[in-house]
């Protein structure tokens, strides 16, 4: 490990800490609301963290544990100063519940504390839903657009950020890539805001649910969340660009540069479309009597899977009020998660295939022992390391679950409630099942040792387990 080479990246990365709070500062002077005090605190920590950067060491080797180890102090320290904003305003008095709030936001959550959401500051309700949009396509991937560095670094720090298994460059260098993937990001943000605002949400509104639904977060600014705007055009929009934010963004880039055939192939994406179609017509069946209508009945089946599925956490309905079957979908939706290289996350489209392909293949295996079996994904057959690191990686992610569900029933949880608080921050979705911390209830009732456990659970699951769970190997930290 280079130590000295770890806390010079991981201190200038500060400086884009500071950079990020210049925004909710701005938004705390046009609104009057008294908040820019505990953000210019906040800055100056973050400007204080970031000296060590300005002294590079000699030795600038670095490896992939060294990438790993820096991803993961840049998001913990991340998350613990940016949640002073929180915790000096005083509008959040505890600041284990500002933490829990933040790493919802960084990681894109969407689990909250709060029980009265309205009555937060504006700046604080912006940094809050800003947090998710830095968060969705990663601090440290926003870190690599603006620095410049030598290549072999950048893909150590990139491998251990970007979602999905695979990793793969939209350009010779990977800040060209990472330039282009948040200029896609940015425009198709940018397209929602325009197209909410047509829809008679004020720019405030607008601004802060793209940056959710873009980021795949689910903070809203109001106590029901989308519910509260009765506009169906509102809620298929927000549904729609759902449901975009959780296709793979080399997709947008395939487009852009019109190799729509290699589209059209994308294995990973027909699955994914399949899997919000049936399940929306599914639900939609389930649930028809209860809205006595097909339109009322397809929009809250759409936009509850596309939220679902994407990890967002949006909500138009109680759908924890909805027959056994609708719930029973919804939380098998909570493991699948959005596409590789999308903002979304679970386990991802692409992993959850090649498991269920893997399976199958062990078990024509075992009935013809001599057969010889290829996993194949897009036309590429997939060698035995790849899948091999998708069942470690499931295997890990089922671990490290029951490890936390464990934990959580010291504070005498219901199973559902447990269970489903588990799943819901290790897939990085918000509202969980049960009256508890369902779509209409929040984790403000949780204990302390919930709470950081939960908060643990929603690191690693943005992280994708291996940075979270290297912290805790006695080797990792020798020389």
């Amino acid at each position: 490990m280079n130590f000295k080479m770890i806390g010079y990246l991981t201190a200038k990365i500060m400086l884009i800490g500071a950079a990020m709070l210049v925004p909710p500062l701005i938004v705390s002077f046009i609104y009057h609301d008294g908040c820019h005090i505990p953000f210019l605190i906040t800055i100056a920590v973050f400007l204080l963290l970031s000296i060590p950067g300005f002294i590079k060491p000699k030795k600038t080797h670095m490896f992939a544990k060294d990438g790993l180890m820096i991803v993961v102090l840049a998001w913990i320290v991340f998350s613990a100063v940016g949640a002073l904003p929180f915790y000096l305003s005083r509008e959040i008095p505890s600041y284990i519940d500002c933490l829990f709030e933040t790493v919802s936001g960084f990681t894109t959550t969407g689990s909250s504390i709060l029980t009265e959401v309205e009555h937060i500051s504006k700046s604080l309700l912006f940094w809050r839903s800003f947090t998710h949009w830095i968060g969705g396509m990663g601090v440290l991937v926003f870190a690599m657009a603006i620095f410049s560095g030598k290549d072999a670094k950048t893909t150590h720090i990139m491998r251990a950020e970007m979602p999905g298994p695979t990793l793969g460059k939209l350009a010779s260098k990977w800040q060209f890539s990472v330039r282009i993937l948040y200029g896609m990001y940015a425009f198709l943000t940018f397209v929602e805001f325009i197209m909410l605002l047509f829809g008679g949400m004020n720019v405030f509104d607008s601004l802060v649910h793209s940056f959710g639904t873009a980021g795949t977060g689910g903070f809203s600014v109001k106590n029901i969340s989308i519910g509260y705007y009765k506009s169906p055009y509102i809620q298929y929009t927000i549904a729609v660009f759902m449901m975009l934010f959780g296709i793979n963004f080399n997709i947008y880039y395939l487009l852009l540069v019109k190799k729509f055939q290699k589209v059209k192939a994308n294995s990973e994406l027909k699955t994914y479309l399949t899997i919000i179609v049936v399940a929306t017509v599914v639900i939609m069946l389930n649930i028809y009597k209860i809205y006595n209508g097909f339109e009322m009945a397809l929009r809250q089946a759409f936009f509850q899977v596309a939220s679902t599925v994407t990890t967002t956490g949006y909500a138009t309905a109680n759908f924890d009020l909805w027959p056994q079957l609708s719930r029973t979908i919804i939380f098998i939706l909570m493991f699948v998660g959005g596409c590789a290289g999308s903002t979304g996350g679970g386990l991802k489209v692409l992993r959850v295939s090649v498991l269920v392909k893997s399976a199958l293949s062990a078990v024509r295996k075992s009935v013809s022992p001599k057969r010889v079996l290829t996993i194949k994904n897009d036309g590429r057959t997939i060698d035995g390391n790849e899948v091999e690191g998708v069942v470690t990686y499931f295997v890990c992610y089922v671990v490290f679950m029951f490890a936390s569900l464990i934990v959580l029933s010291l504070d005498s949880i219901d199973l559902e409630t447990a269970l489903t608080a588990v799943v819901t921050t290790i897939n990085n979705i918000g509202p969980g099942l049960g009256k508890m911390i369902g779509p209409a209830g929040n984790f403000h009732d949780m204990s302390v040792l919930s709470k950081i456990v939960l908060s643990i659970d929603m690191l690693a699951g943005r992280l994708e387990l291996y940075p979270v769970l290297m912290l805790f190997m006695p080797e990792i930290w020798k020389r």
